[in-house]
C-alpha cells in the first residue's frame, strides 16, 4: 500500500459554525463540491452523528472514481470532524477549524493509503499526478464552500486543471516511453 500524507489549508471569511455545518453535512456536497459524484449513508450514527458511515465517490481530471466509506469517530463543533476511511483510501481523514481575525482557518489533513493494485504498481511513475489531483479536487472544495456561503472565490494566478491537464500529457508521455523500452529489452533478451 502506497501511503500520502495531504494538508489543505483554506481560509474562508465565514463563522466558524457556517463552515462547520457545512463540512458535518456532507451529504450535501455534491450540490456544491465539483468532483464529489456521491455522498450515501450507510449507518445513521449517534444522535450527534458519531459513527456514522457514508460512502463517498469522488472523480476529478483523471480518468478514474474513487470511493471510499468513512466512519466518524470524532465530531467536537464548531472545531473538529474526524474520520476512518476504508476501500480505495485506507486511512484517517481531519477536518480542524481555527478562528481567526477574518473568520476560519479550515486544515484538512488527510492521511491515507492506496489500496487498488494498479495505483500502487504506478505510484512511482505517476504519484506526483495523485498529489496534484488531491490539490485540485481541494481546490474545488474550497471554491464551492465559498460559493455555497456567498463568499468571494479565490483569485488564483495559476489554471490548476490547464497545468493538471499538461502533466497528464508528460506522465502518458513516460508511460509510453517505459513500455517501448521494456518491450524493446525483453525482446532483445528472447533473441539472446
Amino acid at each position: 500500500m502506497r501511503q500520502y500524507q495531504f494538508v489543505t489549508t483554506w481560509h474562508i471569511d465565514a463563522p466558524a459554525e457556517a463552515v462547520f455545518e457545512a463540512l458535518v453535512r456532507s451529504e450535501q456536497w455534491p450540490e456544491w463540491w465539483r468532483g464529489v459524484t456521491r455522498v450515501e449513508e450507510l449507518e445513521p450514527g449517534d444522535e450527534h452523528g458519531l459513527g456514522n458511515l457514508r460512502r463517498y465517490t469522488f472523480r476529478s481530471l483523471l480518468p478514474y472514481d474513487l470511493t471510499f466509506d468513512m466512519r466518524s469517530t470524532v465530531i467536537d463543533p464548531p472545531s473538529v470532524l474526524e474520520g476512518q476511511a476504508t476501500g480505495d483510501l485506507v486511512g484517517t481523514g481531519r477536518w480542524t477549524l481555527l478562528p481567526n481575525e477574518r473568520g476560519v482557518t479550515v486544515r484538512y489533513d488527510w492521511n491515507v493509503g492506496t489500496s487498488q493494485p494498479w495505483m500502487n504498481a504506478l505510484a512511482p511513475f505517476i504519484g506526483p499526478l495523485f498529489t496534484w489531483n488531491h490539490d485540485l479536487v481541494m481546490r474545488w472544495g474550497e471554491d464551492g464552500l465559498r460559493e455555497h456561503l456567498g463568499i468571494a472565490p479565490v483569485e488564483r494566478d495559476e489554471d490548476p486543471e490547464r497545468t493538471l491537464r499538461r502533466r497528464l500529457v508528460i506522465a502518458g508521455g513516460v508511460a509510453v516511453a517505459l513500455f517501448m523500452t521494456v518491450r524493446n529489452w525483453r525482446r532483445g533478451r528472447s533473441r539472446d
